[in-house]
């Protein structure tokens, strides 16, 4: 079955001097085997949906079915164990951590799921040979170029094989050049038992998803953005 994620009224809103609806009711379903971009103006509520995808915030009102499991958004620590099991996060800054080397940021997710250091070593290490960087896994973040930083970003949502990859302008901080090769490798990475789902504000890398998902009002516009 393709249908994987399913969105039933999600709603978001944030009270602060007065309520503010980021997300309005929406219905949709991510299927397995495809590549949504999400686009629209700062504050359109991409990061929003992101968030709630990831188990990380919490809707409103609504409700998410991940494999036809509803999602329980009071218990933490099941949706963490969803997470670690299932999802990887891309984030636009990186988010590695400043006081280890690359191959440490790429490995750790694998060794605090399966507790087993030897496996987790030598996957994080056959993850970063694969994207290019077996001579960079002992260097720290701060001796890395922003592409390179990405690229181990990628490798550490990768180490526990997950079937969602969310990215939230995964190349926002990047030149042109650095942005494509890190989308190249974010499409390279679909497969028909993975949903990939990322924000951008570049339309360009937008169309070139199955589906784009317009974010307007809190409401989602869908068009296809190209053939599978």
């Amino acid at each position: 079955m393709n249908n994987f994620i399913n969105l039933i009224n999600i709603s978001k809103k944030y009270y602060n001097n007065r309520n503010i609806k980021v997300l309005n009711n929406l219905n949709f379903t991510f299927e397995l085997g495809k590549i949504y971009s999400i686009i629209g103006p700062s504050g359109s509520g991409k990061s929003t949906l992101l968030n709630i995808l990831s188990l990380i915030d919490s809707p409103t009102s609504g409700y998410i079915k991940i494999l036809n499991n509803k999602i329980n958004f009071s218990n933490k620590i099941n949706n963490d164990q969803i997470r670690s099991e299932k999802i990887g996060i891309i984030y636009q800054d990186k988010n590695l951590l400043n006081d280890f080397t690359a191959l440490e940021n790429v490995y750790f997710p694998k060794l605090l799921l399966t507790n087993n250091k030897k496996q987790s070593l030598n996957e994080a290490k056959r993850i970063i040979k694969k994207l290019g960087l077996s001579s960079r896994i002992n260097h720290y973040p701060s001796e890395l170029s922003g592409g390179e930083c990405q690229r181990i970003a990628i490798s550490r949502a990768l180490i526990n094989e997950p079937q969602i990859i969310l990215a939230d302008e995964p190349t926002g901080n990047l030149d042109i050049e650095n942005a494509k090769e890190v989308f190249k490798l974010l499409f390279d990475l679909k497969n028909k038992n993975r949903v990939i789902i990322f924000a951008t504000h570049n339309r360009y890398f937008a169309n070139m998803a199955d589906c784009k998902i317009q974010m307007i009002g809190g409401k989602m516009k869908i068009t296809n953005a190209r053939l599978s």
